[in-house]
């Protein structure tokens, strides 16, 4: 006797209750998809300048990433009664951070005033210092764990457990892209960054389109640290995934379209539409056109020699440069990171801060200078960070004898924000005398990312994603936007 085949789940919600089942699931699932496809290219009428709720002032973001934790106090926050109390005991007792710590540390790097606004910045960013009047400087800032893990992931998807989407798959589910032929969100670094990973940068529970697609920005294994851009540099290597060497794209075209049309015919005939699939039509979409556009993006043969010598030599100076050309591109926004794992996760030695701002400092402010030089300033916000601050006092034990780092520090840590709108030559919040908490105008994660979204034209608490029977935003129940920063 011939079995009676399976049904599946969709046809269950058919045939039983008099399909009512399936009429409540069409219904949610097209009300998700209808949201998750609104974007400026569909309703620019109701989206003035490019913003979704109201004008925006900004178009694109580029978030360049110190991962690890930089030290605040050795930065941008200098605190004068380290010098005088250095030895001796934060006053109020032993602090709880994750490690044991002893007295106060002394910063070893000197500052100077830079610009109108007189923003002391030390000697590790002289190049940054020297824009401090385009710079809208953030000392108040402040998160909620001091292991780098949940403070990572909180600054990155406003949630300190895997599981939320990132800031970058937020932005593109309520804007959408400016160029087809590119993703709307990139992350750059020469190798994953962090413990965390792609975690950092995934679309979670909104739609597969809207996930970061990182990228490797390294040339090859043969580089020469003294050069930006190998003279042999192939881009097709950097992004060889994208390339299909045994189909031409007429023939790719054919497949792609063949296997879209069966798609379709699937989703007809089970009556729904299915938000997964349409993400994997979309994705497969983006990734064809990508190759007749992606190689010449990143492609940096192409700039002129005053450019490269503009960013310098390294890692960083490449990615962001790259960062500034996909932009440039229309890519929605681009995040850079430093390099693998938490290598500003300065225990041991402050002293290591020097190499990681010696290949930050000068390539970060060229950023700023060559987004002017673009025109493409006012209408990119530039966001710089780590996910914590550093300790005013001295890290000890676990380091060998050596006693010349700071732990973790969640309660304080400078941000700094360009372009897009802010309010370049401010200096805002205050921490305490060591630089240990905030005491004015604290900013949480929270309001940084309400503050950016209202920037691009977003309200954080209406840009929300139903899932799991609640609406999710990116900013939770919590945020609230720094107009001050506001220019």
């Amino acid at each position: 006797m011939k079995q009676p085949r399976p049904i599946t789940r969709r046809e269950a919600l058919c045939q039983m209750g008099g399909g009512f089942g399936m009429m409540a699931f069409a219904g949610m699932i097209g009300e998700s998809l209808a949201r998750a496809q609104a974007t400026p290219a569909t309703q620019s009428a109701k989206w003035p300048k490019g913003g979704l709720h109201h004008a925006a002032r900004a178009k694109h973001v580029i978030f360049l990433y110190m991962n690890g934790g930089l030290s605040q106090v050795d930065s941008f926050d200098p605190k004068p009664m380290l010098d005088k109390f250095h030895g001796q005991p934060l006053p109020g007792g032993a602090i709880a951070t994750e490690r044991k710590t002893g007295a106060l540390l002394r910063s070893p790097f000197t500052f100077k005033k830079y610009g109108q606004c007189g923003m002391e910045v030390s000697e590790l960013f002289p190049h940054v210092g020297e824009l401090a009047d385009s710079i809208c400087w953030v000392r108040s800032v402040h998160t909620d764990i001091p292991n780098h893990e949940p403070s990572m992931l909180m600054m990155n998807t406003g949630f300190s457990q895997v599981g939320r989407p990132s800031l970058g798959a937020w932005i593109t589910y309520g804007l959408g892209v400016e160029n087809k032929n590119l993703p709307g969100f990139v992350v750059l670094c020469p190798d994953v960054p962090t413990t965390v990973g792609p975690p950092l940068w995934n679309n979670a529970f909104l739609p597969a389109i809207h996930q970061g697609t990182f990228i490797p920005d390294k040339p090859g294994e043969k580089q020469t640290p003294e050069l930006l851009v190998e003279p042999s540099f192939d881009p097709q290597k950097l992004v060889s995934y994208i390339n299909n060497k045994k189909f031409a794209l007429p023939e790719q075209r054919r497949e792609l379209d063949l296997l879209t049309k069966l798609n379709r015919m699937q989703m007809e005939r089970e009556r729904t539409n299915d938000p997964q699939i349409e993400a994997t039509i979309q994705s497969m979409e983006t990734a064809y056109r990508m190759q007749t556009e992606a190689p010449e993006v990143f492609d940096l043969r192409k700039e002129t020699p005053a450019t490269l010598k503009l960013y310098g030599p390294g890692s960083t100076a490449r990615g962001c440069l790259l960062a500034v050309r996909l932009i440039e591109r229309g890519v929605r926004m681009v995040q850079v990171y430093y390099a693998k794992g938490d290598p500003w996760d300065a225990h041991g030695d402050i002293q290591q801060h020097r190499k990681n701002a010696k290949d930050s400092d000068q390539p970060f402010a060229a950023v700023i200078k060559d987004l002017k030089s673009r025109g493409l300033f006012d209408d990119t916000l530039v966001v710089c960070g780590s996910e914590f601050g550093r300790t005013p006092v001295v890290e000890v034990g676990g380091n060998g004898g050596f006693q010349n780092g700071r732990d973790h520090n969640p309660h304080a840590f400078t941000m700094w924000l360009a372009g897009g709108g802010v309010k370049g030559g401010t200096i805002y919040g205050t921490t305490d005398d060591f630089g240990f908490k905030v005491v004015d105008k604290p900013v949480h994660v929270h309001d940084m990312h309400a503050t950016i979204l209202h920037l691009l034209g977003i309200d954080h608490t209406r840009l929300t994603y139903q899932y799991s029977g609640r609406d999710f935003r990116l900013t939770d129940v919590h945020g609230e936007v720094v107009h001050d920063l506001i220019a």
